[in-house]
């Protein structure tokens, strides 16, 4: 007589568990239901099941988080996740879980055979210590667990320090530069206006020409005075900014 593969498919759409019935059940296999994470963790401490399959989202604990719970305490049995909201973040960790594969909705009866018979031949893990019996989650409350340090943060501190001592100089910067910016907005405002008269259109534009050859030295001077500043601050900002990137991603 042909051995018959036992299956547990964890779902609360219950049109899920009957898809895997009609399809496997006259294939080998006998298929069995949990409508969710807990009540496929009471199955699992009653019976051995060959394959786990479980949607990602579920009320309450994700299958994701079921997934962890049956490698951590039954690591040969090979779970494959069902899912039709595949996102990166739910994909590294259901690997890092170690789950065989994923199954993708809307379900076909040749994918769900296929992906049975796959698990099923999955490598079973040799070292089979002691075997944990998976516990109940329903009475028990677990400790929580500790969101990780944002590596990052540390630097906010330092950000913060650099802000305050420059606050004051930018606005000192701003107090002496706003009114003479005001004071040559106005002096063109006007000597547009004068210059449509034409005696004092030509004297403008020879004094315009004076004092661009009179301010050319000092401009210049401004430019290699604040040059090594402007460049060195420039760098600094990129080394920092390359310096927490490359923390924040150990």
């Amino acid at each position: 007589m042909k051995a018959m593969h036992k299956v547990l498919v964890v779902d609360d759409d219950p049109v899920v568990g009957k898809s895997f019935n009609r399809v496997l059940s006259g294939k080998g296999y006998v298929v069995t239901t949990a409508e969710n994470a807990h009540e496929a963790l009471e199955k699992l401490r009653s019976d051995e099941y060959e394959v786990v399959f479980t949607d990602i989202r579920m009320p309450g604990m994700d299958g994701v988080e079921l997934a962890e719970r049956v490698k951590a305490h039954r690591p040969w049995t090979p779970v494959v996740i069902i899912t039709g909201y595949g996102t990166a973040d739910n994909e590294s960790r259901a690997r890092a879980a170690g789950v065989s594969g994923f199954l993708h909705k809307p379900l076909s009866p040749e994918a769900i055979e296929g992906t049975a018979a796959t698990a099923l031949r999955t490598p079973k893990t040799e070292t089979l210590a002691e075997v944990v019996p998976i516990r109940s989650t329903e009475p028990t409350v677990e400790a929580p667990v500790a969101a990780p340090e944002a590596k990052p943060a540390r630097y906010a501190g330092l950000k913060f320090a650099a802000m305050l001592v420059a606050g004051p100089f930018l606005g000192l910067f701003y107090a002496v530069l706003l009114p003479f910016f005001g004071i040559v907005a106005l002096a063109w405002t006007a000597a547009k206006a004068l210059a449509r008269i034409p005696v004092v259109g030509r004297a403008l534009h020879f004094a315009k020409n004076v004092a661009l050859f009179l301010s050319a030295p000092f401009v210049g001077l401004v430019y290699v005075v604040l040059f090594p500043f402007v460049g060195t601050a420039m760098l600094a900002w990129m080394g920092a900014k390359a310096l927490m990137a490359r923390k924040g991603a150990k």
